[in-house]
């Protein structure tokens, strides 16, 4: 990464933006896609050289109406206005953009989380990823995917380099998207230097291009399959603040199809909390 994560993910938008959406001529003398700079600053009301301290990472601190006027000059959409807003946060320095070091430890009061939602699908993440804990029905779900079967599971590594992954989700390449988005608001560049270590070479070099694209956190319907058929499942994030960026990740039938299918997978058994990477 260069510049800061606010001038990346600004780049990346005005790249990926389609000149024509905006009124703008498309000729044989635009040599490249997306918006140049300097139609981007005429349409945010600001300097060329403003514009390119942003991008650059030397003004570490734009005001909201300056934030405000980058998004509606590149049309984003709710989603991508709420990240450029916490991505301006953080590279001012008012959200911590270091984290502690990796925590393994779960505490118990989210422990007592997992216990309320049995008998549900839940486990809990690291900001890299890292499955720390996790409801035996989730153990249960997973099973055949092989994703629990490492010592230290990690969901990113698996998404990015386990071949199963392509079987397991549908949409593999929207869920490695997802979780690159989580790793450019919880991740260091020295904890993105260990995972990349971490990598084989075409895992590297996919996790590279998906980080300059910026891509989105994750939403919507979930699909999963296992051998007794596809799962649709929504998904709830819980931020644990103070567990050094944890998450708690909720997995719930979206449709009645996907419950009767749980329910013949899980067997009706009693569920407990059960520990994944301790």
């Amino acid at each position: 990464m260069s510049g800061s994560p606010l001038g990346d993910f600004l780049r990346s938008r005005r790249d990926g933006a389609r000149p024509e959406n905006f009124g703008l001529p498309v000729g044989p003398r635009r040599r490249a896609p997306g918006l140049r700079r300097s139609e981007l600053a005429v349409l945010a009301g600001m300097s060329v050289e403003y514009l390119v301290r942003i991008e650059q990472g030397r003004d570490r601190n734009p005001s909201v109406p300056v934030i405000n006027a980058l998004a509606d000059a590149l049309r984003l959409d709710d989603a991508d206005r709420d990240y450029l807003r916490r991505l301006a946060k953080i590279t001012e320095g008012s959200e911590c953009i270091g984290l502690p070091p990796r925590r393994d430890d779960v505490r118990a009061g989210v422990w007592s989380m997992l216990a309320l939602l049995e008998p549900g699908l839940a486990l809990v993440l690291d900001p890299l990823g890292a499955v720390l804990a996790h409801t035996s029905s989730f153990a249960t779900l997973a099973a055949p995917s092989g994703l629990l079967d490492s010592d230290r599971p990690d969901l990113t590594r698996y998404v990015l380099a386990d071949p199963r992954a392509r079987d397991v989700f549908p949409d593999r390449d929207r869920v490695a998207d997802e979780r690159v988005a989580e790793l450019w608001l919880g991740a260091t560049s020295a904890q993105l230097d260990l995972l990349r270590t971490d990598l084989p070479p075409a895992a590297r070099t996919d996790l590279a291009g998906r980080l300059g694209r910026h891509p989105r956190r994750a939403g919507g319907m979930l699909r999963w399959r296992r051998p007794e058929g596809v799962l649709h499942l929504d998904r709830e994030t819980l931020e644990i603040r103070a567990d050094a960026g944890q998450q708690l990740l909720v997995l719930l039938p979206a449709d009645d199809a996907t419950a009767e299918l749980l329910r013949q997978i899980l067997g009706g058994r009693p569920l407990r909390a059960v520990p994944g990477s301790l």
